[in-house]
């Protein structure tokens, strides 16, 4: 016969058993399926730590995801082009950029052949997942849930980016 005592602690060794699967996906999978492959720029960890921030570290190599609505980058209004922050390759131009509202610059398509996609399994949910062609450096992701032309929404991390000006 089971007590209250003995259903709470089988309710918590499930929720800790649950916690560390999930955790496991996410940390079994360092780099999402796409981003592995032969890449124009590489560089050790090291070196990428000397070049980039701390944050644009931690999303380009690591694939963190900055918080929402702390990009200068999410309210750029003017004509220009967003480059990798890693290696400068053009990846956005102003005119597919558009209000998502989700708190991360969002784009209807990427300048041609400047980005790749990738299967994303973090967190117990697939995505796809968005990195620059050249260093492989993780983006952020794209959705199906995007306007017209192309009903695309390219939910970019704007510490990932550097804004050019026209």
């Amino acid at each position: 016969m089971f007590t209250r005592r003995d259903m709470a602690l089988g309710a918590v060794a499930l929720a800790a058993t649950a916690s560390v699967g999930l955790g496991a996906l996410r940390w079994g999978n360092a780099r999402a399926t796409g981003a592995k492959g032969e890449f124009e720029v590489v560089k050790s960890p090291e070196e990428w730590r000397k070049l980039l921030t701390a944050d644009q570290f931690a999303v380009l190599r690591e694939e963190a995801t900055e918080r929402a609505f702390t990009s200068k980058l999410n309210d750029e209004k003017r004509e220009g082009t967003f480059t990798c922050a890693g290696c400068d390759l053009p990846l956005f131009v102003s005119k597919t950029k558009f209000e998502s509202g989700t708190g991360w610059p969002s784009f209807y398509a990427p300048i041609e052949n400047a980005v790749g996609t990738g299967k994303d399994y973090a967190y117990g949910m697939v995505r796809e997942e968005v990195h620059c062609r050249r260093c492989g450096g993780h983006l952020g992701h794209v959705f199906d849930d995007g306007p017209k032309p192309t009903g695309l929404r390219y939910c970019i991390n704007g510490v990932a980016l550097k804004f050019i000006p026209a």
